[in-house]
């Protein structure tokens, strides 16, 4: 059974921008000796008939789809620690002393954090999740939309839920910096509770 200290349950916009922030720390001491894993979960991604016009730093005419696969390898080229999990899907989330066991259809994954990224139908089903599920706050009611009950993205010890299951609108935006609200804290948690960010900068040529 593979150990994480964090394990990601989706690939949408929300869990590959946790993933990536996540990814880019391993040069922090806090940080550089983490096990970090995605459950990727995107057949059932939003960003699979997506088309981007409106938002800042794509072109326009972007596919939800040509960003699912480019976020894939851009997690894979720049952070190959990251463990990408591919063709499973997540049925159960187990609390153990100290963390999760975390059962899909095909293993099973120990991880002392979580985080739950997964779209905000009402077809959602994790078992060990159900006391958390409440109507969406920001969809029309015949929509039917549900979503985690959170506080800051905080579900419960060791949960964490981002993007528009933790109560946010479906844009693309929103679910990405949601993504990335939710791996600062868990950074911040990593160190020590220290107010935690990364960033990459241009270093300028002599």
């Amino acid at each position: 059974m593979k150990n994480f200290d964090v394990l990601i349950i989706g690939g949408g916009a929300a869990g590959m921008s946790c993933a990536l922030i996540l990814g880019s720390a391993k040069e922090k001491e806090f940080a550089k000796d983490k096990k970090i894993g995605i459950v990727l979960h995107q057949k059932s991604s939003h960003l699979q008939d997506a088309l981007f016009n409106n938002v800042l730093g794509l072109a326009a005419g972007t596919t939800g789809r040509s960003i699912l696969e480019q976020g894939k390898n851009q997690l894979a080229t720049l952070y190959p620690h990251v463990n990408q999990i591919e063709g499973e899907k997540v049925l159960e989330v187990k609390h153990l002393e100290g963390g999760f066991k975390v059962v899909t259809n095909r293993f099973e994954y120990q991880s002392k954090l979580i985080v739950i990224a997964v779209g905000y139908t009402n077809t959602f089903f994790i078992k060990g999740l159900e006391q958390y599920v409440i109507t969406h706050k920001k969809s029309k009611p015949e929509k039917n939309r549900i979503q985690l009950k959170n506080k800051d993205h905080l579900v419960s010890k060791g949960i964490y839920v981002a993007g528009s299951l933790a109560g946010w609108r479906s844009q693309f935006a929103i679910a990405c910096g949601s993504g990335a609200s939710v791996a600062t804290d868990i950074l911040t948690e990593w160190n020590g509770g220290e107010h935690t960010k990364v960033h990459d900068k241009i270093i300028p040529s002599l």
